[in-house]
């Protein structure tokens, strides 16, 4: 049974830290053939959290929720090809909208994503751009109040 969990990148292990990333490089960098800088940085910001799900050890699915300059985004969405097809990228998805506690949240979407994301509240906000060769679109989840 996948397990869910949540950290901000100061109380990761090396372990964890390891997983996260080579999930991410499988996924974004191997299988969607993107070079692109994976480490961005944006990882190790003190206002992002991390949420992943492990089985048997294993990282299988990932995503990350930053806070920065008064914008709320999550980013790297993503779940191990032999994991796919569980749900386990939506449970990521509610945890890091309960974790925003109703602020508006923002996302770079891969475009064929876009219904998806809109089953979470979101909705595009502004036109297809192209982004390591991938069609992407800006989406945008309104506060709750």
């Amino acid at each position: 049974m996948p397990e869910l969990h949540s950290a901000p990148f100061a109380e990761l292990n090396g372990h964890e830290v390891y997983s996260i990333c080579k999930l991410r490089v499988d996924v974004f960098v191997v299988e969607q053939d993107c070079a692109y800088p994976e480490l961005d940085g944006a990882d190790e910001h003190p206002d992002t959290v991390h949420f992943w799900h492990n089985i048997d050890g294993r990282v299988v699915s990932t995503l990350r929720v930053l806070r920065s300059n008064g914008e709320t985004r999550i980013g790297r969405v993503c779940t191990a090809a032999d994991a796919r097809g569980r749900g386990l990228s939506a449970q990521l998805m509610m945890a890091a909208l309960e974790l925003a506690s109703g602020e508006a949240v923002v996302i770079g979407a891969q475009s064929q994503l876009e219904k998806w994301y809109g089953g979470f509240g979101f909705a595009r906000s502004g036109p297809d751009y192209m982004e390591d060769a991938i069609a992407h679109l800006p989406m945008t989840r309104s506060a709750i109040l």
